[in-house]
């Protein structure tokens, strides 16, 4: 078989599934929290463009999962409890059912990553008018007690940290996904490409 033969028959075999915008999304979304999290309050600078830069990316991300392509939108991955639930179930038992788009667990974790992201950019962006009487929120905020300042620091670090803690489960979760299926998942998100069957 020559190699445009070969080619074929490897676009054949696989379906486009990640659009750009999710791709892009994604990893500079990657980027961004990576950043936000190692830049902390020692350079508070970069730690809060890399904030605007995640609370930007979300307001992209969740206007693309009601108007975007098929698998990006969230109708096609929000499934009732009792789906999550039998998925992961299945999961541990290795006899999973292959998703061309998110599975259950993976299109819950896709609203929980979300949620908390906004919280954490929203709390930070709060921290940010009272502490530093900085930001759009400085002129809401800017006569706030201190105190409310360090409960909210709080509730920023939680959700960062539980954020991390999303992405330990997310990333077994798509390696373990990947072993089962043998489909190289993380390569997917970098071409878009999933095997059709």
């Amino acid at each position: 078989m020559n190699s445009s033969n070969e080619n074929l028959l490897i676009r054949v075999d696989k379906k486009y599934v990640w659009d750009p915008l999710v791709r892009i999304f994604h990893w500079t979304l990657v980027v961004a929290f990576s950043v936000a999290f190692i830049s902390e309050d020692d350079y508070l600078t970069i730690h809060s463009w890399a904030g605007y830069t995640i609370l930007s990316l979300l307001t992209i991300r969740i206007f693309w999962g009601f108007v975007g392509t098929k698998y990006a939108k969230f109708s096609n991955f929000v499934f009732p409890k009792q789906d999550i639930t039998q998925f992961i179930k299945d999961t541990f038992s290795l006899k999973a059912k292959r998703y061309l788009g998110h599975n259950p667990a993976g299109g819950a974790m896709v609203i929980i990553l979300i949620f908390s992201l906004l919280f954490t950019a929203g709390s930070g962006l709060v921290i940010f008018a009272i502490e530093e009487g900085q930001g759009p929120l400085v002129f809401l905020l800017s006569d706030i007690s201190p105190y409310w300042g360090d409960i909210i620091e709080e509730v920023h670090e939680f959700f960062a940290n539980f954020v991390l803690f999303l992405i330990a489960v997310h990333i077994t979760g798509v390696i373990i996904e990947s072993l089962i299926h043998r489909e190289n998942l993380i390569k997917s998100m970098f071409t878009g490409l999933k095997r059709r069957q």
